[in-house]
């Protein structure tokens, strides 16, 4: 049973036959939000099926409407704040782990992955400064919500596949169990649907969203949104984009802003092991409490007034966002340590979209 969550049993369940493996996330009424016992069982499923050999495909899905919310905040600040920051520590630990093996994964996987609902720093600078132009600026500063005709356009998704056809799909490819990447990949294209990228889209903008998110700090980045609505541009994405990043903490956009561009030169671990650095300060509040005050006033209080420390982007110093990248200096505090893998990233991972 899961400290996070005592009241829930029955988190995960895995289903399939020999030869094609389901790992379903079965939390519907939290939005199948991971607490630490589900990433425990993930890990130790996707191990276990990788190393069997009569297994040939894994699908990941989650029960109800979204396949995965990302950790479970609200339990997670509960515990955060009755306890120690390390439990912290150990949860990100495991989410880290279960990326990296996903991503590592030495057999095929199918992902039913619907747009993103509510964001979250973890695993973010290695795929989003990945992205075409600076449209990876644009949604880790803003939050933006994208959905699955956007996705398909910017290379997050590689299928589009609606709903009604999810089931059907899954059928096949457990009845027919490809092994081979092209196969899987020829199979999901049978039920593929046409996406239809609204006109409205940032990413039919991606000539704008590069001129304003270039910008070499956040300020700069503001300031050219702000001089994009004084020339009578006065579109919706821009002036979302506008009120997004002035209700968000200050330190939280200048960290996520240094930490992307470093993350376009690293690999998947060098990201990961940054991440685990910066998220062991900012639960353990190592410069401020934002993290805290954002959940609490977002998700606990709900008045959407969080008092963030500093309160503007020109207090928050370069020695302040320095400190998020430097060791942790606590005697119990350990190095993320990732799991041993053989192979490196692999494309083999196909992703398909609701």
């Amino acid at each position: 049973m899961d400290l996070l969550d005592n009241r829930e049993v029955v988190q995960m369940a895995f289903q399939g036959n020999s030869t094609v493996k389901k790992v379903i996330l079965n939390r519907p009424h939290k939005l199948n939000a991971l607490t630490s016992e589900m990433l425990s069982q993930m890990m130790n499923r996707l191990k276990v099926y990788e190393n069997d050999s009569k297994v040939r495909l894994v699908i990941l899905k989650g029960t109800g409407r979204a396949f995965c919310a990302g950790g479970d905040v609200v339990a997670f600040y509960n515990f955060m704040t009755a306890g120690h920051w390390s439990f912290g520590a150990s949860f990100f630990k495991k989410f880290l782990n279960l990326e990296y093996l996903v991503a590592t994964y030495k057999k095929p996987l199918v992902l039913a992955m619907p747009a993103a609902a509510i964001g979250s720093y973890v695993g973010e600078t290695y795929f989003l400064s990945r992205l075409p132009g600076y449209l990876g600026e644009y949604l880790g500063l803003t939050g933006a919500r994208i959905d699955g005709a956007e996705m398909i356009a910017c290379g997050l998704a590689t299928h589009f596949v609606r709903s009604k056809d999810l089931q059907l799909l899954e059928n096949a490819l457990s009845e027919v169990a490809p092994s081979e990447t092209i196969e899987i990949s020829q199979l999901i294209s049978k039920f593929i649907g046409k996406p239809n990228l609204k006109q409205s889209s940032a990413i039919n903008r991606l000539e704008i969203v590069n001129k304003c998110f270039s910008g070499e700090t956040v300020e700069d980045i503001l300031l050219a949104l702000e001089k994009q609505t004084e020339n009578g541009r006065e579109e919706k994405w821009i002036v979302d984009a506008i009120d997004s990043m002035k209700s968000s903490t200050p330190t939280g956009l200048k960290l996520f802003l240094i930490s992307l561009r470093e993350g376009r030169r690293q690999n998947l671990v060098g990201c990961l092991l940054h991440e685990y650095t910066v998220i062991c300060h900012v639960i353990r509040r190592t410069v401020n409490n934002d993290f805290y005050e954002g959940v609490n006033a977002k998700l606990i209080e709900k008045d959407k007034k969080p008092e963030w420390r500093p309160s503007k982007l020109e207090l928050v110093e370069e020695e302040m966002v320095d400190r998020y990248f430097g060791r942790v200096d606590e005697d119990d505090s350990e190095p993320l340590q990732l799991l041993p893998r053989l192979n490196l990233v692999q494309d083999n991972n196909v992703a398909s979209k609701l």
